[in-house]
Order: structure tokens, then C-alpha cells, then sequence
């Protein structure tokens, strides 16, 4: 293969890879409507530091937390994708590997492979989102 055919395979796949990447998550999520109904209320910092988790395409975001999205796939099957985060809490840093399923335009199911201990009080990535029309990230 010639190096003008490589690169025109590699444009391809960039393609491919950007085009992938412009249909995940759009716009704020957040646990449940009523906190969207929250941050329209008031705003998003209000439901941030009361200790609500905010995604977006970016990541996970929360008072004193956060997970960084490092890597995104899009599943060929599924209106789903894997990815890999890096997440912080004072004092602890660790890897996460997320599946996120749409099930409906307004809606994410998310589902993460670490273990939480729901009375060591760690930060629980899993759960289902809903999409928060007209709210912003900060």
C-alpha cells in the first residue's frame, strides 16, 4: 500500500471514529426529572452541590468528584457505547469502564463494572439519566 492510499484509509477511519463520537450523549443529564425540574428551577450548580451527579459527554461531574470519559465505542448492535474514564474523589484516583444504553431519546441507562460499597460512602456512576432540556453545563 502506498503512503497516498494509507492516508486516505486514515482519513476514512477519523471519519468513522468523529462521526461516531458526534452521536453521543448531547446536552445535561441528571439521576431523575424532578432534579431536572431542579436545575431549570434554580440552576445546575444548586443540584451539583447538593451532591447530584451531572452527565454529559465529557463525563461525570459531582461536588468534590468527577470522572473524566477517556475513551468512547460505539456498539454496531445497540444504541449503546463502552467507555473507559479515569474518576477522582479526594484522595483516590481510579480507572472506571462504563456501558451506556439509550433507552429513549430522553433517556441513559448507565452501568459500570466497579463495586461500590453503598455505606463506604463512595460515589455510584450506575443509574439512569434523563436529559435535561435547556440546561447547561456551568
Amino acid at each position: 500500500m502506498n503512503w497516498r492510499n494509507l492516508a486516505t484509509v486514515s482519513l476514512l477511519w477519523l471519519g468513522v471514529s468523529e462521526a461516531s463520537a458526534e452521536d453521543f450523549i448531547k446536552g445535561v443529564y441528571l439521576q431523575s426529572e424532578e432534579l431536572c425540574a431542579q436545575a431549570k428551577k434554580d440552576t445546575l450548580q444548586t443540584v451539583v452541590d447538593a451532591g447530584g451527579l451531572v452527565l454529559s459527554a465529557s463525563g461525570i461531574e459531582s461536588v468534590e468528584y468527577n470522572c473524566e470519559f477517556l475513551n468512547v465505542t460505539r456498539a454496531t448492535r445497540a444504541p449503546a457505547w463502552a467507555v473507559t474514564a479515569l474518576c477522582q474523589e479526594p484522595g483516590h484516583l481510579f480507572p472506571d469502564t462504563l456501558s451506556i444504553l439509550e433507552l429513549s431519546p430522553t433517556q441513559l441507562d448507565l452501568v459500570s463494572v466497579r463495586t461500590v460499597d453503598a455505606e463506604g460512602g463512595q460515589t455510584n456512576n450506575a443509574g439512569t439519566y434523563y436529559l435535561c432540556d435547556g440546561v447547561t453545563m456551568p
